[in-house]
């Protein structure tokens, strides 16, 4: 199976930044479109971002438009979530995936069942 793993996470406060990392030592994720989901506690997972294999575009949740930004990086064989600006309501569990078609991403709306793969998650806690 394909393991995948969320770094980056950690405690930060109201405007701070974080930059959130998904990896696989056995996988190359380049070949998937890759989404960024999130769980705060009591609440659905929700998507976040995603970035498209077939011709990277890129999508965000309009709560997170203007302030998150995806990115690739091909020889590290990892995918960014570079996250500023943040907000208390950004706290929650960030989780990378694998999209199972390869143009889920701008205009989909994150469809959970689109995905597979998940990274157990890290942290992201924003206070107020």
């Amino acid at each position: 199976q394909v393991q995948l793993v969320e770094s980056g996470g950690g405690l930060v406060q109201f405007g701070g930044s974080l930059r959130l990392s998904c990896a696989s030592s056995s996988f190359t994720l380049d070949y998937s479109t890759i989404g960024w989901f999130r769980q705060a506690p009591g609440k659905e997972r929700e998507g976040v971002s995603c970035i498209s294999s077939r011709d990277e575009s890129t999508d965000y949740a309009a709560s997170v438009k203007g302030r998150f930004t995806i990115s690739r990086d091909k020889a590290k064989n990892m995918v960014f979530l570079q996250m500023n600006n943040l907000e208390p309501g950004d706290t929650a569990v960030y989780f990378c995936a694998t999209a199972l078609h390869l143009n889920y991403c701008a205009g989909y709306g994150f469809p959970l069942e689109g995905y597979n793969n998940w990274g157990p998650g890290t942290q992201v806690t924003v206070s107020s």
